[in-house]
Protein backbone atom coordinates (compact mmCIF):
# COMPACT_ATOMS: atom_id res chain seq x y z
CA UNK A 1 0.00 0.00 0.00
CA UNK A 2 2.86 2.40 0.81
CA UNK A 3 6.00 2.87 -1.29
CA UNK A 4 8.64 5.50 -0.50
CA UNK A 5 11.51 6.40 -2.80
CA UNK A 6 14.40 8.54 -1.53
CA UNK A 7 16.09 11.12 -3.76
CA UNK A 8 19.44 12.52 -2.68
CA UNK A 9 20.35 16.15 -3.34
CA UNK A 10 22.49 16.75 -6.45
CA UNK A 11 25.34 19.24 -6.73
CA UNK A 12 24.96 21.54 -9.77
CA UNK A 13 28.48 20.73 -10.94
CA UNK A 14 27.58 17.04 -11.05
CA UNK A 15 24.28 17.79 -12.78
CA UNK A 16 26.25 19.23 -15.71
CA UNK A 17 27.66 15.75 -16.41
CA UNK A 18 24.33 13.90 -16.45
CA UNK A 19 22.86 12.29 -19.54
CA UNK A 20 19.11 12.07 -20.17
CA UNK A 21 18.64 8.87 -18.17
CA UNK A 22 20.47 10.29 -15.14
CA UNK A 23 18.53 13.56 -15.27
CA UNK A 24 15.23 11.69 -15.34
CA UNK A 25 16.30 9.33 -12.55
CA UNK A 26 17.18 12.23 -10.26
CA UNK A 27 14.70 14.99 -11.15
CA UNK A 28 11.62 13.42 -12.78
CA UNK A 29 8.77 12.42 -10.47
CA UNK A 30 6.76 9.67 -12.17
CA UNK A 31 4.58 6.66 -11.38
CA UNK A 32 3.11 8.34 -8.30
CA UNK A 33 -0.55 7.46 -9.00
CA UNK A 34 -1.45 3.77 -8.80
CA UNK A 35 -4.87 2.43 -7.83
CA UNK A 36 -4.96 1.24 -4.24
CA UNK A 37 -1.56 2.68 -3.34
CA UNK A 38 0.21 5.60 -1.68
CA UNK A 39 3.50 6.35 -3.43
CA UNK A 40 5.86 9.00 -2.04
CA UNK A 41 9.17 10.54 -3.06
CA UNK A 42 11.24 11.71 -0.09
CA UNK A 43 13.72 14.32 -1.29
CA UNK A 44 16.78 15.74 0.44
CA UNK A 45 15.87 19.22 -0.81
CA UNK A 46 14.47 20.80 2.37
CA UNK A 47 13.18 17.29 3.27
CA UNK A 48 10.30 17.88 0.86
CA UNK A 49 7.97 14.96 0.11
CA UNK A 50 5.74 14.63 -2.95
CA UNK A 51 3.54 11.76 -4.04
CA UNK A 52 0.11 10.38 -4.81
CA UNK A 53 -2.69 8.48 -3.10
CA UNK A 54 -5.36 6.72 -5.20
CA UNK A 55 -7.94 4.96 -2.99
CA UNK A 56 -9.93 3.84 -6.10
CA UNK A 57 -13.21 3.72 -4.20
CA UNK A 58 -11.70 2.18 -1.08
CA UNK A 59 -9.59 3.80 1.62
CA UNK A 60 -5.88 4.31 2.20
CA UNK A 61 -4.18 5.37 5.42
CA UNK A 62 -0.96 7.37 5.59
CA UNK A 63 0.50 7.14 9.09
CA UNK A 64 3.94 5.66 9.76
CA UNK A 65 6.66 6.48 7.22
CA UNK A 66 9.94 4.88 8.24
CA UNK A 67 12.03 7.56 6.50
CA UNK A 68 10.94 10.27 8.99
CA UNK A 69 11.66 8.15 12.11
CA UNK A 70 8.63 9.67 13.87
CA UNK A 71 5.63 7.77 15.30
CA UNK A 72 3.36 9.35 12.67
CA UNK A 73 4.25 11.10 9.41
CA UNK A 74 2.79 14.47 10.40
CA UNK A 75 4.23 14.58 13.93
CA UNK A 76 6.83 17.13 12.78
CA UNK A 77 5.43 17.99 9.34
CA UNK A 78 2.69 19.89 7.54
CA UNK A 79 0.93 18.72 4.38
CA UNK A 80 -0.82 20.11 1.32
CA UNK A 81 -3.17 17.83 -0.65
CA UNK A 82 -4.64 18.59 -4.09
CA UNK A 83 -7.37 16.43 -5.61
CA UNK A 84 -6.64 16.01 -9.33
CA UNK A 85 -9.35 13.36 -9.81
CA UNK A 86 -13.04 12.87 -9.09
CA UNK A 87 -14.74 13.52 -5.74
CA UNK A 88 -12.89 12.08 -2.78
CA UNK A 89 -12.61 12.39 0.99
CA UNK A 90 -9.78 13.01 3.42
CA UNK A 91 -9.95 12.39 7.17
CA UNK A 92 -7.44 13.45 9.82
CA UNK A 93 -7.52 14.51 13.46
CA UNK A 94 -11.19 13.65 13.89
CA UNK A 95 -12.23 15.84 10.94
CA UNK A 96 -13.44 14.89 7.48
CA UNK A 97 -13.43 16.87 4.23
CA UNK A 98 -14.89 16.26 0.79
CA UNK A 99 -12.57 17.39 -1.99
CA UNK A 100 -13.75 18.07 -5.53
CA UNK A 101 -11.30 18.24 -8.41
CA UNK A 102 -8.95 21.19 -7.85
CA UNK A 103 -9.64 21.60 -4.12
CA UNK A 104 -6.67 21.96 -1.77
CA UNK A 105 -6.51 20.73 1.83
CA UNK A 106 -3.88 21.91 4.31
CA UNK A 107 -3.08 19.69 7.30
CA UNK A 108 -1.04 21.15 10.13
CA UNK A 109 1.69 19.54 12.19
CA UNK A 110 0.34 16.87 14.51
CA UNK A 111 -2.81 16.14 12.49
CA UNK A 112 -2.19 12.41 12.90
CA UNK A 113 -2.96 9.61 10.48
CA UNK A 114 -4.51 10.67 7.16
CA UNK A 115 -7.20 8.56 5.46
CA UNK A 116 -7.94 8.99 1.76
CA UNK A 117 -11.22 7.73 0.28
CA UNK A 118 -13.56 7.83 -2.69
CA UNK A 119 -12.61 8.38 -6.30
CA UNK A 120 -10.07 11.11 -5.70
CA UNK A 121 -6.55 11.16 -7.09
CA UNK A 122 -4.71 12.96 -4.33
CA UNK A 123 -1.42 14.75 -4.93
CA UNK A 124 0.50 14.95 -1.65
CA UNK A 125 3.13 17.54 -0.68
CA UNK A 126 4.79 17.81 2.71
CA UNK A 127 7.70 19.49 4.47
CA UNK A 128 8.98 19.87 8.05
CA UNK A 129 7.09 22.24 10.35
CA UNK A 130 7.87 23.98 13.64
CA UNK A 131 4.38 25.21 14.60
CA UNK A 132 0.85 23.85 14.37
CA UNK A 133 -1.54 25.80 12.15
CA UNK A 134 -5.22 24.85 11.76
CA UNK A 135 -6.31 22.36 9.15
CA UNK A 136 -8.02 24.20 6.30
CA UNK A 137 -9.89 23.28 3.12
CA UNK A 138 -9.32 25.89 0.40
CA UNK A 139 -11.60 25.67 -2.62
CA UNK A 140 -10.87 27.36 -5.94
CA UNK A 141 -13.27 30.20 -5.07
CA UNK A 142 -11.29 30.85 -1.86
CA UNK A 143 -7.90 31.06 -3.59
CA UNK A 144 -6.05 34.25 -4.55
CA UNK A 145 -6.19 34.65 -8.33
CA UNK A 146 -3.40 36.36 -10.27
CA UNK A 147 -3.41 36.96 -14.03
CA UNK A 148 -0.03 37.08 -15.79
CA UNK A 149 1.47 37.00 -19.28
CA UNK A 150 0.02 37.91 -22.66
CA UNK A 151 -1.27 36.15 -25.77
CA UNK A 152 1.41 37.74 -27.95
CA UNK A 153 4.15 36.12 -25.85
CA UNK A 154 2.26 32.79 -25.64
CA UNK A 155 2.25 32.81 -21.83
CA UNK A 156 -1.14 34.14 -20.79
CA UNK A 157 -1.96 32.26 -17.60
CA UNK A 158 -3.92 32.26 -14.35
CA UNK A 159 -2.19 31.59 -11.04
CA UNK A 160 -4.33 30.41 -8.12
CA UNK A 161 -2.61 30.65 -4.75
CA UNK A 162 -3.96 28.33 -2.03
CA UNK A 163 -1.43 27.68 0.74
CA UNK A 164 -0.07 31.20 0.64
CA UNK A 165 0.26 34.11 3.13
CA UNK A 166 -2.52 36.02 1.33
CA UNK A 167 -4.92 33.11 1.91
CA UNK A 168 -3.80 31.27 5.08
CA UNK A 169 -0.85 30.65 7.38
CA UNK A 170 1.63 27.80 7.16
CA UNK A 171 5.15 27.17 8.42
CA UNK A 172 7.11 26.91 5.19
CA UNK A 173 4.87 25.15 2.67
CA UNK A 174 3.56 27.29 -0.21
CA UNK A 175 1.27 25.78 -2.85
CA UNK A 176 -0.88 26.77 -5.78
CA UNK A 177 -1.41 25.97 -9.41
CA UNK A 178 -1.11 27.67 -12.77
CA UNK A 179 -3.37 27.15 -15.77
CA UNK A 180 -2.41 28.23 -19.29
CA UNK A 181 -4.96 30.03 -21.48
CA UNK A 182 -5.93 28.54 -24.86
CA UNK A 183 -3.16 29.20 -27.35
CA UNK A 184 -0.53 29.87 -24.68
CA UNK A 185 2.17 27.30 -24.03
CA UNK A 186 4.97 28.93 -21.99
CA UNK A 187 4.90 28.90 -18.19
CA UNK A 188 7.07 30.79 -15.71
CA UNK A 189 8.59 33.14 -18.30
CA UNK A 190 10.85 34.96 -17.62
CA UNK A 191 12.44 32.16 -15.68
CA UNK A 192 13.87 32.54 -12.19
CA UNK A 193 15.66 30.83 -9.34
CA UNK A 194 15.23 31.25 -5.59
CA UNK A 195 18.19 29.94 -3.63
CA UNK A 196 16.16 30.22 -0.44
CA UNK A 197 13.62 27.58 -1.49
CA UNK A 198 13.32 24.38 -3.48
CA UNK A 199 10.26 23.77 -5.65
CA UNK A 200 8.33 20.80 -7.01
CA UNK A 201 5.94 20.64 -9.94
CA UNK A 202 3.12 18.30 -10.94
CA UNK A 203 1.66 18.59 -14.43
CA UNK A 204 -1.93 17.41 -14.94
CA UNK A 205 -5.00 17.88 -17.13
CA UNK A 206 -3.00 16.77 -20.19
CA UNK A 207 -3.93 14.42 -23.01
CA UNK A 208 -2.09 11.08 -22.87
CA UNK A 209 0.00 11.87 -25.95
CA UNK A 210 0.90 15.42 -24.82
CA UNK A 211 4.14 16.44 -23.17
CA UNK A 212 5.60 19.46 -21.42
CA UNK A 213 9.19 20.44 -22.17
CA UNK A 214 10.34 21.31 -18.64
CA UNK A 215 13.51 23.41 -18.53
CA UNK A 216 15.87 23.07 -15.58
CA UNK A 217 19.52 23.52 -14.65
CA UNK A 218 21.69 26.53 -13.87
CA UNK A 219 20.85 29.59 -15.99
CA UNK A 220 24.11 29.25 -17.94
CA UNK A 221 23.92 25.45 -18.15
CA UNK A 222 20.29 24.51 -18.87
CA UNK A 223 18.91 20.99 -19.23
CA UNK A 224 15.43 19.66 -19.97
CA UNK A 225 12.92 16.91 -19.20
CA UNK A 226 9.94 15.79 -21.29
CA UNK A 227 7.09 15.27 -18.83
CA UNK A 228 3.70 13.58 -19.27
CA UNK A 229 0.36 13.84 -17.51
CA UNK A 230 0.48 13.35 -13.71
CA UNK A 231 4.26 13.47 -13.73
CA UNK A 232 6.35 16.08 -11.99
CA UNK A 233 9.74 17.66 -11.61
CA UNK A 234 11.94 18.22 -8.57
CA UNK A 235 13.59 21.62 -8.84
CA UNK A 236 16.67 22.29 -6.67
CA UNK A 237 17.26 25.83 -5.32
CA UNK A 238 20.01 26.38 -7.92
CA UNK A 239 17.83 25.43 -10.88
CA UNK A 240 15.58 27.43 -13.16
CA UNK A 241 12.09 26.10 -13.83
CA UNK A 242 10.21 27.01 -16.97
CA UNK A 243 8.38 25.02 -19.60
CA UNK A 244 6.32 24.81 -22.76
CA UNK A 245 3.55 22.33 -23.36
CA UNK A 246 1.59 20.70 -26.16
CA UNK A 247 -2.08 21.54 -25.72
CA UNK A 248 -3.73 22.64 -22.49
CA UNK A 249 -2.22 21.81 -19.12
CA UNK A 250 -2.12 22.89 -15.49
CA UNK A 251 0.78 22.57 -13.12
CA UNK A 252 0.81 22.50 -9.33
CA UNK A 253 3.77 24.28 -7.77
CA UNK A 254 4.83 23.74 -4.18
CA UNK A 255 7.81 25.19 -2.33
CA UNK A 256 9.61 24.79 0.97
CA UNK A 257 12.58 26.64 2.43
CA UNK A 258 13.63 29.68 4.40
CA UNK A 259 10.64 31.91 3.75
CA UNK A 260 7.07 32.04 2.41
CA UNK A 261 7.61 35.16 0.30
CA UNK A 262 6.23 34.11 -3.10
CA UNK A 263 7.82 37.15 -4.77
CA UNK A 264 11.34 36.31 -3.54
CA UNK A 265 12.73 35.40 -6.97
CA UNK A 266 15.90 36.14 -8.90
CA UNK A 267 14.66 36.59 -12.47
CA UNK A 268 16.64 35.35 -15.46
CA UNK A 269 15.72 36.97 -18.76
CA UNK A 270 15.50 34.72 -21.85
CA UNK A 271 18.49 36.46 -23.45
CA UNK A 272 20.66 35.45 -20.49
CA UNK A 273 19.87 31.73 -20.65
CA UNK A 274 22.32 29.30 -22.19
Amino acid sequence: MLTVETRQAVNPEYAKTMDTEALRRNFLASDMFRDGEIRLIYTHYDRFVMGGAVPAGGSLVLDVVAETKTPSFLDRREMGIVNVGDTGTVQAGGESWTLERGDVLYLGMGAGAVTFGGQGRFYITSCPAHHTYPNKLVRLSDSKEVKLGAAETSNKRTINQFIHPLVMESCQLILGYTTLEDGSVWNTIPSHIHDRRMEAYLYFGMEPQSRVLHLMGEPQETRHLFIGNEEGAISPPWSIHSGAGIGSYTFIWAMAGDNVDYTDMDFIQPGDLR
